[in-house]
C-alpha cells in the first residue's frame, strides 16, 4: 500500500470519526451546526467576510476542480454558474436554517471524491467519456461517441457540481440574511461589493505567489468556521482543516516535484539513462503530459548515438533552422522550458527572444536544462502573454517560432477560455508576419490528432500571407513529434523545403494542407 492511499485512509478515518461523533450528539439532544431560522442581528465583520468567501470559494474551486478533473477545464463557465446557482439558492432559502451542516458535508465529500488514489479511475474516464467526439479535441480522448459510457460519465458530473451547488448554499443564505437585517441597505450592499472584490484580489494574490489548494481550500473552511454561531461549532469546523490537508497533500516524489503555477499544476519528474547521464525531464500539467526537456547538444548525442530516429538537424527543435537566413534573429513564442530556445542557440543565432507567460515554466528551465539556454547572453526573457509581446514589441525577425503552445487542449469546441485559442488565430499570425524581416519565417509546431487542426492551422496561415504554407510531419525518438507549418512573406518557405527534398527524404510537403 503506498503512501497516498494511507494519508486518505488516515483522513477519511478521521471524518468518519467526526461525522459519527456529530450523529451520536444530535441523537443526545446536543447536535452541531443548526442554526436557528429566526433573522440573525446585523453584523458588518459576518455580511464583509460572506461576501469575501463567496467569489474566493468561487475561484477555488473553479480552478482546483478544472485541474483534479481534467475535463472540467473546458467547462469553467459552467462550474461558475454552478457556485452562481448555489449562492442564489441560499438567496432564496434566507428563512430556512442556515445549511452548514449539508455544506461542509458536501465540501469534503467532493475532496474526499476527487482525491481517491486511484489510476485510471473513473474520473479519468469521465474525462474521456464526456470528451470523445470526432469533430473537437480534448487531449487522450477517444473520437467515438459512446452512448452509454457518456451518460455514466454524465451522472458522475452531475453529482460533482451537485456537490459544489450545496457547498454555496450557506454562503448566500449568510449574505441574505445580513443584507435583510442591515440598518442602511444601500451602504450593506457596498460592504457586499467590497467583500467580494477582497476575495477576488486574495485568490489572485495567493496564485501569483504559487500556494497549492491546501491553502486555497483550508482558508475557505475556515471562513467557514468564523461564520459559525458558536464556539463548539467553530472548534469542530476548524478541525476539519487537519483532514482536508491529509487529503489535498501530495507525498514527496524522488527527482520530481509539483508545483502550482498562477495558470496550472505542474508535476516534474526527472529520467536518466542507463549509464546515469540526465536523459530528459518531463513535465505534466494538469495530470496530462504536457513538454519533455530534452539534451540535443553534440557531446550527449555522441554519448548515446541511437537516441534519435534520424540525423540531429531533422530533430523538431533543430529544423526550423533550415529554413532560416544564417544566423537569424529569433522569436520564440511559448519557449517553456528551453528547447526551442536551445535550438535556436545550437543553430548559431545571434539573438533569441523568448516570451514564455507560466513563470513556474521558465524556472524549472532554467534549474532543469542541461543545456542552460537561458543563461546565454544572447537570450532575452520576456514573461508575458505572446499576443501581448507581439502587439507592444516593434522588433523585426528572421525567424518566428510557434512553440506548441499547450496544443493540446486546443481547438476544442470547448476551449473558449484556453491561451492557446487567443495565440492560434488569425490576427496572431497577422502580428507576427508584421515582426518579420523580408526574408523572415513564421514556423508553427503542433501536435495534431485530429486532421481538421491541421486543416484550421494551414488555412489561417493561407488566409494571412495569401499562399499555401508549407505543411509537414516530423518524427524523433526523443522529444516531441510535431506537424510543421512554414510560410513566408517571399518565396524562402517553398524554396527550403525543395532544396533540403533534393538532400532528403525524410520530410516533404504535406499534399493534403498545401492544395
Amino acid at each position: 500500500m503506498n503512501v497516498s492511499m494511507l494519508i486518505f485512509i488516515l483522513a477519511a478515518s478521521i471524518l468518519a470519526a467526526a461525522w459519527l461523533g456529530l450523529y451520536i450528539a444530535k441523537r443526545r439532544g446536543h447536535p452541531f451546526l443548526e442554526t436557528q431560522a429566526d433573522p440573525q442581528p446585523w453584523s458588518l465583520p459576518q455580511l464583509v467576510l460572506a461576501s469575501f468567501l463567496t467569489l474566493f470559494a468561487e475561484l477555488a474551486f473553479i480552478r482546483w476542480i478544472a485541474v483534479e478533473v481534467r475535463v472540467f477545464a473546458y467547462f469553467k463557465n459552467l462550474t461558475l454558474l454552478l457556485c452562481f446557482v448555489g449562492f442564489g439558492l441560499g438567496c432564496a432559502l434566507v428563512s430556512e436554517r442556515v445549511r452548514w451542516s449539508a455544506a461542509l458535508k458536501a465540501f469534503l465529500g467532493l475532496v474526499l471524491i476527487v482525491r481517491l488514489p486511484w489510476s485510471q479511475g473513473p474520473l479519468e474516464r469521465l474525462s474521456q467519456n464526456l470528451g470523445a467526439a470526432a469533430d473537437v479535441n480534448i487531449w487522450a480522448t477517444g473520437n467515438q461517441w459512446r452512448w452509454v459510457p457518456f451518460c455514466g460519465a454524465a451522472l458522475l458530473a452531475a453529482a460533482l457540481f451537485l456537490l459544489i451547488v450545496v457547498v454555496f448554499i450557506p454562503l448566500g443564505q449568510t449574505v441574505s440574511r445580513q443584507m435583510n437585517a442591515a440598518p442602511r441597505p444601500l451602504s450593506a450592499y457596498s460592504w457586499n461589493l467590497l467583500g467580494s472584490l477582497l476575495g477576488i484580489l486574495a485568490f489572485l494574490g495567493i496564485s501569483r505567489i504559487m500556494l497549492p489548494p491546501t491553502f486555497w481550500l483550508s482558508a475557505v473552511l475556515l471562513g467557514f468556521a468564523i461564520l459559525q454561531a458558536g464556539r463548539r461549532e467553530r472548534l469542530l469546523v476548524t478541525g476539519l482543516i487537519v483532514p482536508l490537508v491529509l487529503l489535498l497533500h501530495d507525498p514527496a516524489q524522488h527527482d520530481g516535484y509539483i508545483v502550482w503555477t498562477p495558470y496550472q499544476q505542474i508535476q516534474y519528474s526527472r529520467h536518466y539513462a542507463g549509464n546515469g547521464d540526465f536523459a530528459a525531464g518531463f513535465l505534466r500539467v494538469n495530470h496530462t503530459g504536457y513538454q519533455s526537456i530534452v539534451n540535443l547538444s553534440s557531446w550527449f548525442l555522441a554519448r548515446h548515438p541511437n537516441l534519435l530516429l534520424g540525423p540531429a538537424d531533422e530533430n523538431p527543435y533543430n529544423l526550423p533552422f533550415r529554413f532560416a537566413v544564417p544566423q537569424p534573429h529569433v522569436l520564440v513564442v511559448g519557449s517553456g522550458t528551453g528547447n526551442d530556445v536551445a535550438g535556436a542557440l545550437r543553430n548559431g543565432s545571434r539573438a533569441v527572444d523568448a516570451v514564455e507567460i507560466d513563470p513556474a515554466i521558465l524556472e524549472i528551465g532554467r534549474r532543469e536544462h542541461p543545456e542552460r539556454p537561458y543563461d546565454s547572453p544572447r537570450v532575452s526573457i520576456y514573461v508575458t502573454d505572446a499576443r501581448r509581446f507581439l502587439k507592444r514589441s516593434t522588433a523585426r525577425y528572421d525567424l518566428i517560432l510557434f512553440g506548441l503552445l499547450d496544443s493540446h487542449t486546443q481547438f476544442s469546441d470547448y476551449s473558449n477560455m484556453r491561451i492557446d485559442n487567443f495565440v492560434y488565430t488569425e490576427q496572431s499570425f497577422r502580428e507576427a508576419m508584421q515582426h518579420l524581416n523580408p526574408n523572415g519565417i513564421v514556423f508553427v509546431k503542433f501536435q495534431v490528432d485530429r486532421p481538421w487542426m491541421a486543416v484550421r492551422i494551414a488555412e489561417m496561415l493561407r488566409g494571412v500571407f495569401g499562399k499555401p504554407a508549407v505543411v509537414f510531419r516530423t518524427e524523433t525518438g526523443y522529444g516531441a513529434n510535431a506537424t510543421c507549418f512554414a510560410i513566408s512573406i517571399g518565396n524562402r518557405a517553398a524554396g527550403a523545403i525543395c532544396a533540403q527534398n533534393g538532400k532528403s527524404a525524410r520530410f516533404g510537403a504535406d499534399s493534403d494542407h498545401n492544395r
